[in-house]
């Protein structure tokens, strides 16, 4: 003779309904974004906004996008319109489409995101001409197409290397320059490093 179960109650089922609900909540958890770190403080103000892992892409009059920096974390301070950058990588696209790299530890756009500057351990590469300038400090002009260093420079291209007190490059005529106190080194094929001549140089342009 067969028995019949007594129905679950209303509180059973109440039971089970939350029991599946948790274990959604639970499954679904690691699925969502994580939260975001602390709001950055700044002496400048406290920001109206900060974005994290960001890639920024300015544009010219034209449309044409000439500039795009990456940055674990860009921060925007109202007081002042500035836009500071961590780690930032900038690739800078001259007129005829060349491509322009440049690095450094802390990076800040001026108000109305002109001009960028870079500091510590900045660099400027040019991958088409093979040449990279190392310094601590690097601005450039998004609307002039210049990039200048009023701290001392190494500019390298191989086998060459040099060193100066400023640099200056001009992105859109492919044109870099140093100047004060310039030393260079160019090593000739076939010959070690420590046999080569050294040369002063005014001027250099790849």
């Amino acid at each position: 003779m067969l028995r019949r179960l007594p129905r679950p109650s209303f509180r059973a089922w109440l039971f089970l309904l939350l029991l599946l609900l948790g274990g959604l909540i639970a499954w679904l958890d690691p699925w969502q974004a994580p939260a975001p770190g602390p709001v950055p403080s700044d002496e400048a103000g406290e920001p109206d906004y900060f974005l994290e892992q960001a890639q920024l892409t300015r544009f010219d009059a034209t449309g044409r996008a000439h500039q795009r920096l990456e940055s674990p974390r860009l921060v925007h301070t109202p007081h002042d319109d500035v836009t500071r950058a961590v780690e930032p990588e900038a690739h800078l696209i001259d007129r005829e489409g060349r491509l322009w790299v440049a690095s450094g530890t802390e990076g800040r756009l001026g108000p109305g995101g002109n001009p960028l500057t870079l500091t510590g351990d900045a660099r400027l590469l040019a991958p088409e001409e093979r040449w990279q300038l190392d310094t601590e400090t690097l601005h450039f002009d998004a609307d002039t197409g210049h990039a200048w260093s009023d701290t001392p420079a190494l500019l390298q291209q191989p086998p060459q290397r040099m060193r100066g007190e400023r640099f200056d490059a001009w992105i859109h005529d492919n044109r870099a320059r140093l100047t004060d106190n310039v030393r260079g080194h160019h090593v000739p094929e076939g010959t070690q490093t420590d046999q080569a001549d050294a040369v002063n140089l005014e001027d250099f342009t790849p």
